[in-house]
């Protein structure tokens, strides 16, 4: 009775075999499923994927202005506040511009002053050159004078040795032989003197000569405007409207206000840090990535991005532009020292800068530090 219960049915043996043969049919089917769905991936990652490296180690970053005081003073506007969105050229802070004022006036009275003392000075090198002139005209008048002291001279000599000779013969009177004599004598004094006229006179053109040396120097290829003097009062003149133009400050770049650090009535000093200005519309990204995967990574190739600020529907464009000069660990504070007896090779990062395109920008605007996920398309031209 127990051997007829072990044994199996007809039925039973006749279902066995169909549940086997289902079994094996559909491991076949899903085999074939799990190769088809393998082959359409390595299609798809051939087609899409393959000469695409990534990485999630990249940060927004910009090339920000710091904006500093030029001048020294006490602030009595401030226009902008922080996170503000700004145009180049627009006003940020005003200084208190009474002592710059009055530096201009002083500098436009040294310029007056100075143009005054080169008119001056050409006049007197006109006079000058007049004198000289003159001490001309009295060289010919002491010339002349000699000429006839000579001539007197010449005369009363006649006259004085004819007496001579008449008083040997009693035609004339001793007392006519004494006036000849004084007549002679009044006539040498009188050339001697004329001689010491026209040395003098002489001596005096060359001094006025002198004079009109110097003062034509003073001017000599210069005019108004070239002059040094004049030159120099101008300078100090443009010097001071440029201090007071810097009174009022104004932003260097389009951006977002970050950091201000100035109030109304505080005093800053030339050279202090007032705030920084972020230039949000050339943003850039650096992604690090590891040396392993910069093979094939050329300057040109495009680049697709999506940032954690907008999720991963927003996908920035950009372009590969250039190559850090060192990895981050060159140049950190402190640099491994990899020269040990317990070295082990740890991967190093590169920064690459991304280029974004403007249009993405524009469209989705980003902040400095962001992290980004960066694709590079090595395949890209």
């Amino acid at each position: 009775m127990a051997d007829a219960e072990a044994q199996p049915t007809a039925t039973e043996v006749e279902i066995a075999p169909p549940t086997a043969g289902k079994r094996r049919k559909l491991l076949t089917i899903l085999g074939i499923v799990v190769v088809a769905i393998a082959v359409i991936w390595g299609l798809w990652y051939f087609l899409t994927q393959a000469g695409r490296v990534h990485t999630d180690n990249a940060y927004v970053g910009a090339d920000s202005a710091q904006v500093t005081s030029l001048v020294s003073g006490a602030v009595t506007e401030v226009r902008v506040g922080g996170t503000q969105a700004v145009k180049k050229g627009d006003i940020l802070v005003v200084i208190d511009d009474a002592d710059a004022r009055i530096d201009v006036a002083t500098a436009e009275a040294a310029l007056r002053q100075a143009q005054q003392k080169f008119g001056q000075s050409f006049a007197q090198a006109d006079s000058a050159r007049a004198k000289v002139q003159s001490r001309a005209a009295e060289i010919a008048q002491a010339r002349a004078r000699l000429i006839d002291a000579n001539a007197t001279l010449e005369r009363t000599r006649i006259d004085f040795g004819r007496r001579q000779q008449l008083v040997g013969s009693g035609a004339a009177s001793a007392e006519e032989l004494s006036s000849a004599r004084a007549a002679y004598d009044s006539a040498r004094a009188a050339r001697d003197l004329a001689n010491a006229g026209v040395a003098s006179a002489i001596a005096t053109q060359n001094s006025a000569g002198g004079d009109a040396a110097a003062s034509e120097a003073l001017v000599r290829g210069t005019t108004i405007e070239t002059n040094p003097d004049v030159a120099s009062a101008r300078a100090r003149l443009d010097k001071a409207r440029l201090d007071l133009s810097r009174t009022v400050i104004r932003a260097p770049v389009d951006g977002i206000v970050t950091n201000r650090q100035v109030q109304i009535g505080q005093r800053i000093a030339a050279g202090a840090p007032i705030m920084t200005l972020v230039p949000i519309a050339t943003a850039y990204v650096d992604a690090n990535f590891k040396e392993s995967q910069l093979r094939h990574v050329k300057i040109g190739q495009p680049v697709e991005m999506t940032s954690d600020f907008y999720g991963g529907n927003v996908v920035y464009h950009g372009t590969v532009t250039g190559f850090a000069g060192g990895t981050g660990a060159a140049f950190s504070l402190i640099p491994a020292q990899n020269a040990t007896g317990n070295w082990v090779k740890v991967v190093q990062r590169l920064p690459v800068r991304v280029t974004i395109d403007p249009k993405d920008l524009s469209a989705h605007p980003l902040r400095v530090g962001l992290t980004m996920d960066a694709v590079i398309d090595t395949r890209g031209k």
